[in-house]
Order: structure tokens, then sequence, then C-alpha cells
């Protein structure tokens, strides 16, 4: 389901674009969708309150938890099942996060992800992806939403741009606070600045080698990682939301002292902050993190060359929570450790 659908459905119900409002504010805060500050009776036509609860039970449709993975750090990793019975992850994060999947699989290729083993399923649609932030605030607060789950949203744009529009007005969350996620894609850059919320925007980069990181990535687009930073560069500098570089560490792969001279190069003067993210491993993916020391001491090294680093945790590694593995498991595809 589509957002344009959920809102055409209350139009044809006789909704002016005021209730249809009202009702999609209720709906992502996940509360009774004739919730409001006056009485419903006394604010929707009768038509549209007759319609609502064929609505609220449709809606209830998109999402629902299949179970939940608590990991000590405090996220909570939740494999959710979609109407049509398949299967993707969300993920509670400390300090009130949410992580959202955009795709069932993915198409990219990661070599180093479960998820990209399965290849591309299906995209979802803009209502199922703002679904799981309903279901995730039926459990907690969440005033931050990073589209970095499974898929890649620049081969789902039209989903995810338009959830993250929603999101950013009706659903009350900052536009700095929407994070997109993408490994590099020239459309990308092309239709975020258009938009009426513009998020801020987080860079797969893995390696400043442009062999190497066709390696890592095999079906991402080929764009050379220095052209991939100057693009970023620019959205920064237009948005005012620093880029947020992620890479995956990798024991022996993308930890040289070549990849640091790189990224300095790349790096330098820009506005710009690099997450290192220690590998969370998988079972039959030949991958491993590098030593704590090595992780930190890398960080150090960009930190005196002026570069902002914060070495993350990737959620959830004491419940092989890494992504698609929930969903692999629930497969019988994967096993733990």
């Amino acid at each position: 389901m589509r957002i344009e659908q959920l809102r055409r459905r209350l139009q044809d119900s006789g909704a002016k674009p005021c209730h249809a409002e009202r009702v999609l504010r209720a709906w992502l805060q996940a509360l009774p969708l004739d919730s409001g500050p006056v009485p419903a009776d006394q604010y929707f036509p009768l038509p549209v309150r007759a319609a609502l609860p064929a609505i609220a039970a449709e809606l209830a449709t998109l999402t629902r938890l299949r179970s939940e993975h608590v990991g000590a750090d405090g996220s909570v990793r939740l494999l959710v099942e979609l109407a049509d019975g398949q299967t993707v992850e969300s993920v509670l994060l400390p300090k009130d996060g949410l992580c959202v999947s955009t795709q069932v699989g993915g198409a990219v290729g990661c070599v180093f992800c479960l998820t990209g083993q399965d290849g591309l399923l299906r995209q979802l649609g803009s209502a199922e992806i703002v679904a799981q932030v309903v279901l995730a605030r039926a459990r907690r607060t969440v005033k931050r939403v990073v589209f970095m789950g499974m898929g890649e949203p620049a081969h789902n744009l039209d989903n995810v741009l338009d959830a993250i529009e929603l999101l950013g007005t009706a659903g009350g969350i900052g536009h700095k606070n929407l994070v997109f996620s993408t490994v590099g894609d020239r459309r990308v850059f092309e239709r975020l600045p258009r938009g009426t919320v513009k998020p801020a925007l987080a860079l797969s980069l893995h390696s400043t080698d442009a062999a190497l990181r066709a390696r890592l990535l095999p079906k991402a687009p080929r764009i050379d990682p220095a052209e991939l930073v100057e693009l970023g560069e620019t959205y920064a500098r237009e948005t005012g939301y620093p880029i947020q570089y992620q890479w995956t560490l990798l024991d022996g792969v993308n930890d040289s002292a070549a990849e640091l001279d790189g990224i300095v190069r790349l790096l330098q003067g820009k506005y710009a902050v690099m997450n290192f993210i220690p590998y969370n491993a998988v079972a039959g993916i030949p991958f491993r993190r590098p030593a704590a020391e090595r992780a930190a001491a890398m960080s150090l090294h960009l930190y005196r060359h002026g570069i902002l680093t914060k070495l993350r945790q990737s959620a959830g590694q004491d419940i092989d929570g890494g992504c698609g593995q929930l969903r692999a498991r629930a497969a019988g595809l994967a096993p733990r450790r």
C-alpha cells in the first residue's frame, strides 16, 4: 500500500484535507484514527466516521510483529511480517531511534551482508515503510528514523521519499532526524534537494579504492569514491547537515594504512562525519571484525587529521541480529553461530 492510496481512500469517504491530516497524524502516533482535541462526532462527517473502522483494520494488516530480540545495548530487533507473509527487520535504537527497511531483500549484492545474499524480492510501499514507525511507536517513543535496514532506499526512491515527506510533516520528526542511507546513486542527489522534507544523508563508502568498493558492493552504481564525496559535500552544504559516511570495518580488507590515507585525502575539510562500524559477524560469510585496538587506532588517526570520527557498534551483536539474520533464521536459512 502507498500513502497516496490511503489519502484517496479517505477522500473517497468524504474526508476533506483537514480530516485526512488528522487521521494521518493519529495513525503516525499509533493512536486510534479518530483521536484528536475535538471529539470525532463533532469533527468528522458521518461518512468519514463510518469508514474509519475499515481503514484502521486495513492499516493494522500492513505490519505485524513476528518476533522481537532484545540486545544488551538497549536495542530491540523486530522481525516484522507484512500482509503477504514476507518479513523485514526494524531496529529500535537507543535514544529514541528506529532503523526501518525499504525493500524485502536487496539488489546491491553487498558481499558482507546477509540481506545482500537474498537478492531483491519486492519493494515496500510507502505505507508499509511508515507502518514500521507506527509499530515501533506503539512500543516506545521514536524521534529519529534511519532508512538503513533491509534494502537500498535509492532503488525504491518514490516510496521512500513519500514516507520521508509524511514522517517529516504529519509525523512530527525533525528533517535532520530522518536519515536516508544509500550506497550512492546519482538519482538521490537529483531528487533529495527538490523535496519539501530534506533528510540527512548517510553514504555507505566502505573503501576509498574504487576497485575494492566494486568488489564489496558488486551491483552498486559505479561512482568513483572521490566523486561520491563531492556529490555528498554539495548536498551537505545545501542542507546544513553533515554527510554521515558509513564504513563497515572488515579485518584485513578495508582497515589498512592506505585506506586511512585515502579517507584523509577525501574527507579532510569536508562537512562530514565518519562512522566506523566494526563488522557484525554472520555465519557462513567469511569476514570478521578487526581487533578493538585497531578500530580505536583508526578513529584516533582520523581525529588527529581533523576528521570527526565515531566508532560505533552494530546494534544487537549479542543476539546475532545483523541485518537480514532474523529474517533468514525465521526462514530456516541461517543458523546461529
